[in-house]
C-alpha cells in the first residue's frame, strides 16, 4: 500500500487515514454519489424492511456452510489444523498491492490439497482503483494463474470503509465492472463475488444492488460483523438482531437484478479481550476467549437456521486478537473456539 494508506499489519487490515486534507478532498470529489444513494434509499431501504418477513429460506447444505480465512502470513501450520477442523471451503486473501508475491499466493493455495474449494478475496489498493490499466494487467496476471483451480473470486472486500480505498459506491463500482469485462472476455467459467460491504450499513448494499452500471454478481458478499452489539440476539435500530439483518438481506438480493439469492458471509468474528495492539477495535467491544466461543456458536446457528446464507467463512484461522488460534512468540494455542468450532464440524459429518 502507498501512503496515505498504510497496513496494520497486527490487526490485517488498513489503518485509518490519518491524512484529513487528502480525506476531505476525496469524499468532496466524490459527493455526487450521496445523490443516488439517497434517493435509491428512500425507496428499498423501507420497501425491504416491510417485505423482510415474507421471503423464505430453504434448507442449507452443510458440508457447503462453514468455511474459514487462511492466510499465507501464518505460515505451513495451517495446513495440520485445517485437516484437523475439517473444513473443505477456504478463504485466500490476494493483496493487489503484493503482486510481485503473487506465485508465492498460488503456492500456498494450491498447497490445502484438491478437495479444498478456494474463494480468492482481491483486496483493493488506491493505486489499482485509480490505474485501470494496471488493473487490468494484474487481474488478468491473476485469472491466468488461479483459474486453473479457483472458480470463485471475491472482488473487493470492506468498499465502504474509505481506509480501503474506496471513496464512493459509484467508484467500486466502475472497478468491478472493469474486472467483471475481463472475466466475460476471456475467463467466463470464473464467478465474481460483491458486493463486500461490512457490517450493517445496507444503505451501501442497497447502492450497489439497485443502479445503472452494467455489473452481475454471480453470489451477493456481506462482511456481517455484529461483534460491536456483543450477543448475536441484540438489536441495532431496534429491531435489526442477526436474524433480521440476513432477513433483509436476503430481501435485497431477491429484489435486486444485479445477483443472484446466492449469499456468503466471508467475515465475522469478535475481537479478544487483552490483545491489543492486535484486536481490531478498542478493549470495550472485546470479549473473553469463553464468550467468543459462545457467540461464534450462536452465530452459526442463527445463519444456518434462517435457510438464507450459503456459507459463512469465519475471519481467521490463526489471528491473535480476533481467530481461533493466538499465535504470540510463535507458539500455536488453540482457544476455546477452535474446539468449539472442531465439535460444529463433527457433528455435522455426524449426521451426514
Amino acid at each position: 500500500m502507498k501512503s496515505p494508506f498504510i497496513w496494520d499489519k497486527n490487526s490485517d487490515q488498513p489503518y485509518p487515514i490519518k491524512d484529513k486534507v487528502y480525506k476531505k478532498r476525496m469524499r468532496k470529489k466524490h459527493i455526487w454519489d450521496y445523490i443516488p444513494l439517497f434517493l435509491t434509499n428512500i425507496i428499498i431501504f423501507p420497501l425491504s424492511v416491510v417485505l423482510m418477513s415474507f421471503f423464505k429460506g430453504r434448507e442449507v447444505n452443510e458440508e457447503g456452510f462453514y468455511g474459514m480465512g487462511v492466510t499465507l502470513e501464518k505460515g505451513e501450520i495451517q495446513k495440520e489444523l485445517i485437516e484437523e477442523l475439517g473444513v473443505k471451503y477456504l478463504l485466500v486473501r490476494m493483496p493487489l498491492w503484493e503482486m510481485d508475491r503473487v506465485e508465492e499466493y498460488v503456492r500456498f493455495a494450491q498447497s490445502f490439497g484438491e478437495d479444498k474449494q478456494i474463494l480468492l478475496n482481491i483486496l483493493q489498493d488506491r493505486e489499482h482503483i485509480e490505474d485501470e490499466t494496471l488493473l487490468i494487467k494484474d487481474m488478468t496476471t491473476i485469472f491466468d494463474k488461479f483459474s486453473p483451480f479457483v472458480e470463485e473470486y471475491q472482488i473487493g472486500n470492506a468498499i465502504n470503509r474509505t481506509k480501503w480505498g474506496f471513496f464512493s459506491m459509484a467508484e467500486y463500482m466502475k472497478w468491478y465492472q472493469s474486472i467483471q469485462t475481463i472475466r466475460d472476455d476471456k475467463y467466463p467459467n470464473l464467478k465474481l463475488i460483491g458486493s463486500s460491504v461490512i457490517d450493517f450499513e445496507y444503505h451501501y448494499t442497497i447502492r450497489t444492488l439497485f443502479n445503472f452500471f452494467t455489473i452481475k454478481y454471480d453470489a451477493l458478499s456481506s462482511l456481517l460483523y455484529v461483534d460491536r452489539r456483543g450477543s448475536p440476539n441484540n438489536t441495532q435500530m431496534g429491531i435489526f438482531d442477526t436474524k433480521n439483518k440476513i432477513n433483509m438481506l436476503y430481501v435485497l438480493a431477491r429484489l435486486s437484478f444485479k445477483t443472484t439469492n446466492k449469499i456468503y458471509i466471508t467475515e465475522v468474528n469478535w475481537p479478544l479481550s487483552n490483545t491489543a495492539p492486535y484486536a481490531p477495535t478498542s478493549e470495550l467491544e472485546c470479549v473473553s476467549e469463553e464468550v467468543y466461543a459462545g457467540f461464534m456458536k450462536e452465530y452459526l446457528q442463527l445463519v444456518k437456521k434462517s435457510g438464507k446464507i450459503e456459507r459463512v467463512y469465519w475471519h481467521q484461522l490463526i489471528a491473535t486478537g480476533y481467530g481461533l488460534v493466538d499465535d504470540r512468540g510463535g507458539i500455536i494455542r488453540k482457544t476455546k473456539a477452535f474446539e468449539v468450532y472442531k465439535q460444529i464440524l463433527k457433528d455435522r459429518d455426524a449426521n451426514n
